[in-house]
């Protein structure tokens, strides 16, 4: 893989060789994901890893933001007529295995972050929402700007996060708090909370980053692979597990009847407004409607 391959990613390194600087790279979509980014993104931390002169990598988005989740002009809207991956066909029964196939798959890719050998660092403005927080959340430090936002909205209706870092970073009680609800916090929040290591003003979050990634870079290869393996052994087990439960989750949350209602009314109002009802405090009388009419 080269670096000048990729079809959503930039890829770059320092003039020291030290850091390598990935950045998503869909501004015009928020660096939502497609079909190609979780393959780039996979492929750009394996081409970081097989470098001998990099120590540790910076995962950024071009643009207004870090990532906003999925695409949902593809994953979504299109869905409701059967032409991508959505809701499925449900006259013959539900095939759990034709989600979990698909994302097992982009879920494996985020988590090549985790497993990296070198150290990462999301570096976190605008915001990292539903799968960008997912990506975000599988690098081993997450630096955000102050007014920066996070969070998993989906888990309302129509997602359950499948990098299933949430509980491994905030605990089990936090973590419900934000998935019960779907809130978006922002990046002073997730600092208070434990959710990031800091969270800073935009304007500072650059040099704040690589401020972190030099002194990280000081340190030789093997010490920080060594360390990085005997803390990820304390959850590698269980983490895998959450994820294969909560990667089959996703898949029935897209198909259940408040998935499918979510698509019918994002075909009928358009997706700005599905997100409005779904994730305004209380829903409206006639979406409840629309939920009753698929059951």
């Amino acid at each position: 893989m080269e670096a000048n391959s990729f079809k959503t990613i930039l890829y770059e390194k320092s003039p020291d060789g030290k850091i390598a600087y990935i950045t998503l790279n869909r501004p015009d979509r928020f660096n939502a994901i497609d079909g190609h980014l979780p393959r780039d993104l996979r492929d750009a931390v394996k081409l970081a890893n097989a470098d001998p002169t990099v120590h540790c990598i910076i995962l950024k988005g071009n643009g207004p933001g870090f990532c906003g989740g999925y695409d949902l002009d593809i994953y979504s809207q299109n869905a409701v007529r059967g032409e991508t991956a959505g809701s499925q066909d449900l006259s013959k029964g539900y095939d759990p295995l034709i989600d979990y196939t698909m994302m097992k798959e982009n879920t494996d890719c985020f988590s090549e972050l985790f497993h990296s050998h070198k150290p990462t660092i999301a570096q976190v403005h605008g915001a990292a929402v539903a799968g960008g927080s997912d990506i975000a959340l599988c690098c081993d430090l997450v630096i955000m700007a102050t007014d920066a936002r996070i969070g998993y909205p989906p888990s309302r209706v129509w997602g359950c996060p499948t990098t299933a870092m949430w509980a491994f970073r905030i605990g089990v009680e936090k973590a419900k708090r934000m998935l019960f609800t779907g809130d978006l916090i922002s990046g002073a929040e997730a600092a208070d909370m434990g959710l990031v290591l800091k969270a800073v003003p935009e304007e500072e979050l650059e040099e704040t980053v690589l401020l972190l990634a030099n002194r990280i870079a000081s340190v030789p290869q093997n010490q920080l692979w060594m360390q990085k393996q005997v803390i990820n052994g304390l959850i590698e087990g269980p983490l895998l597990r959450s994820q294969k439960l909560s990667t089959i989750f996703d898949g029935i949350t897209r198909n259940s009847p408040e998935g499918v209602a979510f698509q019918e009314l994002s075909k009928e109002k358009g997706f700005k407004a599905a997100i409005h009802e779904r994730d305004s405090p209380a829903r409206s009388e006639r979406y409840g409607k629309v939920w009753k009419s698929v059951l």
